[in-house]
């Protein structure tokens, strides 16, 4: 595994020193600590880390709280770790976007393998958004020319093929996407 930035929050001093030893052991860059939840939010926005090793149970903001924020602002492949295994707690950290969960205390051979599961999975739901908001973009595009096009068959009396040609021919001598083009057809025949 490449390595991380990673920022470690939680209230106790000695889990964080071993955390922190445990991380740059497997090569990684620890570029804050936070003893709350606040802080490692704070931390978040400065740092943009791959990855927060993270308490749940916290003084001033609890783990989960911090997990929804960090999500919403600089998202980033969270670990959790706690001393509770309570299934409320595991089921509100998955909400909160958590993407694995460690049992305090920890032996050190099992961070490894739980930061990359945390990470990988972290990546994959990126991956996932991306080609969702990319055929997201796709299918407005094709709308928006097959709108063009319906304006370019019933104003010009085009066929569907030669419609597509026009858009298309605009386009590549204007130098744009068609979805331009398209726009600008959809804006001209609204304001005529």
């Amino acid at each position: 595994m490449q390595s991380l930035r990673a920022i470690i929050a939680d209230d106790e001093q000695l889990t964080r020193t071993i955390v922190r030893a445990r991380l740059e052991k497997l090569g990684h860059q620890v570029v804050a600590e936070a003893a709350d939840g606040l802080q490692a939010v704070e931390a978040a926005r400065l740092y943009h880390p791959d990855v927060i090793v993270m308490d749940i149970k916290m003084p001033v903001m609890d783990g989960i709280e911090a997990a929804r924020q960090v999500m919403a602002e600089n998202p980033c492949a969270i670990l959790f770790l706690s001393s509770f295994n309570e299934e409320e707690l595991v089921e509100q950290a998955g909400e909160t976007g958590a993407l694995a969960y460690l049992m305090k205390p920890f032996r050190k051979e099992d961070l490894g393998p739980a930061l990359e599961i945390a990470v990988r999975r972290f990546r994959q739901m990126q991956s996932q958004a991306k080609q969702i908001e990319e055929l997201k973009e796709s299918l407005e595009t094709r709308k928006l020319i097959e709108r063009a096009k319906g304006i370019l068959m019933d104003r010009h009396h085009m066929t569907e093929e030669e419609a597509f040609k026009r858009i298309h021919f605009q386009a590549r001598n204007q130098n744009k996407k068609m979805r331009e083009i398209a726009q600008s057809i959809i804006t001209a025949a609204e304001l005529l």
